[in-house]
């Protein structure tokens, strides 16, 4: 807390105690101390690690790659799921103190490292140049003159930076808002894929045969296996189509292969365009079912929604928020943030030697830059979308329909 000037002759920094807060507030304001927000290498290569099909949800294990704790090799682990125990965890009494505590591990917060470091270095050269150029404070607490005396001190005026913070702010409101919707969007179209996945098989299952009609037990349950493992392939080729093959193209091979007879796994993998590959043997084994046509029409409106997920999916995959709208965002608060140090040089002239200007540039960078890379993390939503995990989730719940009976079984 800075003292005040009418209090000077009470506490002065000859005291132990104060020459101890001065020489913390000097280590505070070296700029290697910044490196806590940057990666330990920032060269480190980037190794992949085998492809699972298994759901990973955060945060990254100490085993972890350091490129995986991080950037784009920490999305896999963002890929979260709720149950009741998350949820009591999520919403209790000491997520405040967590929250702090995991701060210096944050993905978020390591990824801005090399922008956090630039506005604190330039907050700690202001410090030392306009120590130079106007005169300092030492540890004893004497005053010394300019050793640079030819020089001015480096400062700006406040008022700028308060007239285009409203303007900064809806940039960056307008930025992560339309990036949530896209994430949003996206977790939307698998929760109708989830329902009519379900919807699908259980009127399959059900209206299977017709009255009066002796129904073969070993025909039907094969004719309802196809759909369902149809079913599924359809979902899991969407995931494979809106994944980085990199992550996801040798364990969907071997999904398929181990699930899917030869000659159909091998048609849905050498398709040009897998999803639609897989939707249309799913419209092959729904033609076979020997039900009315009627039933087979209602059936099929659960086609139609798949392919507007599909689409949907692909348009938010391929059109990102407008280039022009992102990179002036990112400009605008690059630019503010470096400068702001000359605006708030001013501010801290009751601190010793302004230094307490340094951590709050990095905090004030911290803040912000954050939610810019909030916004930029939630922009494509899919490689942080639990989609495996919606995939299995959809291939047991069929498994699980079709196996019930259905009508003419009932005895």
């Amino acid at each position: 807390r800075p003292i005040p000037s009418h209090m000077h002759h009470k506490f002065t920094p000859t005291t132990p105690k104060m020459k101890l807060l001065s020489a913390l507030l000097l280590l505070a304001s070296s700029p290697a101390q910044t490196l806590a927000f940057a990666p330990a290498n920032n060269h480190a290569a980037v190794t992949s690690a085998p492809s699972s099909t298994s759901l990973q949800m955060g945060p990254p294990t100490p085993e972890s790659l350091l490129a995986e704790t991080y950037g784009e090799g920490s999305r896999k682990y963002r890929r979260t799921v709720y149950t009741h125990n998350e949820w009591v965890k999520h919403r209790s009494s000491d997520r405040f103190i967590r929250n702090i505590s995991s701060m210096i591990n944050s993905g978020v917060y390591k990824s801005l490292g090399r922008e956090v470091f630039a506005t604190t270095a330039i907050a700690t050269f202001l410090v030392v140049f306009n120590a130079l150029t106007g005169g300092y404070t030492d540890l004893s607490g004497a005053q010394h003159e300019a050793v640079i005396a030819a020089l001015p001190q480096l400062t700006l005026p406040l008022t700028p930076f308060t007239l285009l913070s409203p303007s900064l702010g809806l940039l960056l409101v307008f930025r992560t808002n339309s990036s949530y919707g896209r994430w949003d969007e996206a977790r939307k179209f698998w929760g109708l894929n989830i329902n009519h996945t379900r919807d699908l098989n259980r009127m399959a299952t059900a209206w299977y045969g017709h009255d009066g009609i002796t129904v073969d037990p070993s025909l039907r349950a094969e004719h309802l296996r196809q759909v369902s493992l149809m079913t599924w392939a359809f979902v899991r080729s969407m995931k494979r189509h809106l994944s980085p093959p990199a992550e996801d193209e040798e364990s969907y091979v071997a999904e398929l292969n181990a699930r899917l007879a030869p000659e159909q796994a091998e048609a849905i993998i050498a398709a040009a365009h897998r999803p639609n590959r897989a939707l249309y043997d799913l419209s092959v084994a729904i033609d076979r079912l020997p039900m009315h046509f009627m039933r087979k029409n209602e059936i099929n409106k659960n086609l139609s929604i798949f392919e507007d997920t599909l689409g949907g999916s692909e348009r938010l995959l391929s059109s990102p928020v407008p280039l022009f709208y992102s990179r002036h965002t990112a400009r605008f608060l690059s630019t503010w943030l470096l400068l702001l140090p000359f605006a708030l040089y001013g501010q801290f002239g009751d601190s010793w030697n302004h230094v307490m200007m340094v951590p709050a540039t990095a905090f004030i960078s911290v803040s912000l830059f954050g939610i810019e890379e909030l916004a930029t993390q939630l922009e494509e939503p899919f490689t942080i979308l639990p989609m495996q995990g919606f995939c299995d989730k959809i291939g047991a719940n069929c498994d699980e329909i079709v196996g019930w009976r259905g009508q003419g079984l009932d005895e």
